[in-house]
């Protein structure tokens, strides 16, 4: 049975501390106040060295890949770092707190910086993805689109149309997390080069854009049921002109469709982190308010209704747990298929959603009110059913997967 090392459950205490200081007192404004959530990531990872480590992993991939270009031996060792763990043991005191910041960070060094840095140039890593492993800028990752949904690719209709050398794009995503104030932008699009008239068989692209390019628009933030301290947006592409510097894989030929994928995999056990997180937290805070409060002379805490919903709670927060464990096993090992990230994605989300619920019931109208923390818990548990592809999509994917076996 996997478990955390001492090394990791150090790193724990350290980032609870972390949460508890600075960003515990900040809740009501990165919720209500439109706070967003950037400062405080840049502080949390100053605060842990993470932009330092970021910025030392990055420079030796570089010193290591341009020497394979030239033929060359490289021997010069990995830099060291806290294991493939930190980050999930990490999101999921993060996440107990403020959702938002590990939604930033995750899609902004691992969905942004992580695409340019397994299909761009040397050229355009160092252009793009370095600044973003260190949070010096903010990313987002824009494949969502307002009539596509979780069909993300055949109902894809943002286009790149060429013009000369470059490209001419056009359309419109939505749903973009950081989208709002992000730095620098992938983007998927279909190829409209005439010689596919068959729109959801089109090539997919992807293309790095900055903010402030013309034509380009960042909509506003959304305001949203959950999940508020995650600036979500709009994007709007008018006749934005893009050159071949800007194309990631390199051939105008290629397809995207495969490197998003291994994002949805990353991105859909990512989620049992944050489902852990939300029952970790709702359930403490049930045992606590069970033991407190009184009924006809009594702590509830005696009656076995609430016995039982305590118990549910650990149940599920053991199951979602070994899931997070898988999770870093598959990393470590790297195997893990769709079907497999989407059956982690759908039982995790699901189960924090429930424990979310039945800790608000079991705070009675007290759960109900926004100064008690299940009331957000509950709605931020939510969105991980929706989040990352609809928990509908994930049963599909779960079944093909079956099938095809």
């Amino acid at each position: 049975m996997f478990e955390w090392s001492e090394e990791e459950l150090a790193v724990r205490d350290a980032v609870r501390q972390f949460v508890d200081k600075e960003i515990r007192p900040l809740r009501d404004d990165l919720e209500h106040g439109g706070m967003p959530p950037y400062e405080v990531c840049r502080k949390y990872y100053k605060t842990f060295g993470l932009d330092e480590a970021g910025a030392e992993l990055f420079d030796w991939q570089i010193r290591r890949d341009e020497a394979r270009d030239a033929g060359a031996e490289f021997d010069e060792p990995a830099p060291e770092g806290s294991g493939v763990a930190m980050g999930p043991i990490a999101n999921i005191e993060l996440v107990k707190v403020s959702m938002g910041i590990p939604t930033a960070i995750g899609v902004s060094v691992g969905m942004v910086a992580g695409t340019i840095n397994a299909l761009g140039t040397i050229e355009q890593r160092k252009r793009w993805a370095r600044d973003i492993m260190t949070l010096d800028k903010i990313g987002s990752w824009a494949i969502t689109e307002p009539d596509a949904g979780s069909d993300a690719f055949g109902g894809m209709r943002t286009t790149a149309k060429p013009d000369g050398d470059g490209w001419v794009i056009n359309g419109q995503k939505t749903f973009i997390t950081n989208g709002p104030y992000a730095d620098t932008i992938v983007v998927y699009c279909k190829l409209d080069d005439g010689s596919e008239p068959d729109r959801r068989k089109q090539p997919v692209l992807i293309f790095v854009l900055d903010a402030g390019m013309e034509g380009l628009t960042q909509g506003k933030p959304f305001k949203k049921m959950g999940m508020a301290s995650s600036p979500t947006g709009e994007l709007f592409f008018d006749n934005v002109r893009v050159g071949p510097d800007r194309l990631l894989a390199g051939q105008p030929g290629s397809d995207g469709r495969e490197s998003a994928r291994k994002n949805f995999i990353g991105e859909r056990v990512g989620i049992a982190t944050f489902a852990l997180g939300i029952i970790e937290e709702c359930q403490r805070l049930s045992i606590d308010y069970a033991k407190q409060r009184e009924l006809w002379g009594q702590p509830i805490s005696g009656f076995q209704l609430i016995q039982l919903k305590l118990a549910e709670m650990e149940i599920a927060r053991v199951n979602v747990q070994n899931m997070v464990f898988k999770g870093i096993a598959a990393q470590r090992s790297g195997k893990m298929d769709l079907a497999e990230a989407s059956a982690i994605k759908l039982y995790s989300s699901r189960a924090a959603c429930e424990v979310a619920m039945e800790a608000v019931q079991l705070f009675g109208g007290n759960g109900y009110m926004a100064e008690y923390r299940v009331e957000q818990l509950a709605r931020d548990a939510k969105s991980l059913m929706i989040y990352a592809g609809s928990n509908e999509v994930q049963v599909t994917h779960v079944a093909k997967g079956l099938l095809r076996r």
